[in-house]
């Protein structure tokens, strides 16, 4: 029996995903199919406590959940979008400039080397384009998003869900495992490496 309250605003990603009994990794329970709508009904960092149709609810990582509209827009309304990319590439590109300036610095020599590790220490940028579609790494949120040009998406996760939220929040620095596999002909550059990428892989 569907719950009276019952209101979904996420979709299970088509492969399916874990579920905890808790908002902790060590406490795992029965995954959620793919595709099956939840409601979510509270958050933890990156974790979300999603509640389905019969009552029952698991955290899962809200990274990875896909977000539903409610109702169709006005008509006099504009059509709705997800996540404007353009913050996360105004950072991307904020953050190559900045370690440009450090390449120019070390060259000419104003720079040694241990002074350039330090300045670039904790700086993640990852960017891989293909055409019209362009993956981009948000290092604040551990996760690869995908952009169409008008909106963008998680793609895959880079490391498990935290309890922190991550507002403001330094990165550490890069392990060393490499980066999510790019699309097949498309060329990048990360140094976001560390766990095994979670999600859909860039490779397809």
């Amino acid at each position: 029996m569907t719950t009276p309250e019952f209101q979904p605003s996420h979709v299970v990603p088509p492969d399916g995903m874990p579920a905890w009994s808790a908002p902790d990794a060590a406490r795992p329970t029965v995954p959620l199919d793919p595709l099956l709508p939840v409601q979510v009904i509270d958050r933890l960092g990156d974790w979300a406590l999603a509640l389905c149709h019969n009552g029952w609810s698991a955290w899962v990582d809200g990274r990875l959940l896909l977000s539903i509209p409610h109702g169709p827009p006005a008509a006099a309304a504009p059509p709705t979008r997800t996540t404007d990319p353009r913050p996360l590439l105004g950072g991307v590109e904020s953050e190559l400039v900045r370690y440009r300036r450090l390449v120019e610095e070390l060259v000419a020599g104003r720079l040694d080397g241990e002074a350039f590790g330090q300045r670039t220490r904790g700086m993640r940028v990852g960017v891989v384009m293909d055409g019209e579609a362009v993956w981009l790494y948000d290092a604040r949120h551990e996760r690869w998003c995908y952009c169409d040009g008008v909106s963008l998406e998680t793609y895959a996760v880079t490391a498990g869900p935290s309890t922190r939220s991550r507002e403001g929040e330094t990165p550490d620095p890069p392990a060393s495992a490499p980066p999510p596999t790019a699309p097949y002909g498309s060329y990048g550059a990360s140094a976001a490496g560390g766990d095994a990428v979670r999600g859909r892989r860039l490779g397809g």
